[in-house]
């Protein structure tokens, strides 16, 4: 019998996505809670922070993360923890605590029974 080959290592440590879904009919959305200032936050923190690039962390953009009623959130992986998040503090905590350290921003998290 033959080891199970082990997965390889991920090219980003940590992955986050940002929800900056606009929508135009009305709906909730969290373009409309600050969602692109929150993105640019973690961007620049992260920079800053030399966490930044291959083996560490990655920002990213996403469309509809199908959550908005829990808006603005962002999800992290390969943990994929989802967050909700208010202001430039909260979003400084995720890249201190999570995507630095890898400890759980717990009073962040968004309840997971929160969708659409």
């Amino acid at each position: 019998m033959s080891e199970p080959q082990s997965a390889a290592p991920s090219y980003y440590q940590r992955h986050i996505f940002f929800c900056l879904n606009q929508r135009a009919n009305g709906e909730a959305c969290c373009a409309d809670h600050g969602a692109q200032a929150a993105f640019d936050r973690c961007k620049q923190q992260v920079k800053a922070l030399g966490l930044a690039g291959p083996g560490q962390v990655r920002v990213n953009k996403a469309g509809c993360l199908d959550r908005c009623a829990g808006g603005p959130v962002a999800v992290v992986y390969p943990e994929a923890v989802w967050y909700s998040f208010v202001d430039q503090a909260d979003i400084d905590e995720i890249v201190t605590s999570h995507l630095r350290d890898g400890v759980v921003v717990e009073r962040l998290l968004t309840p997971p029974g929160v969708g659409r």
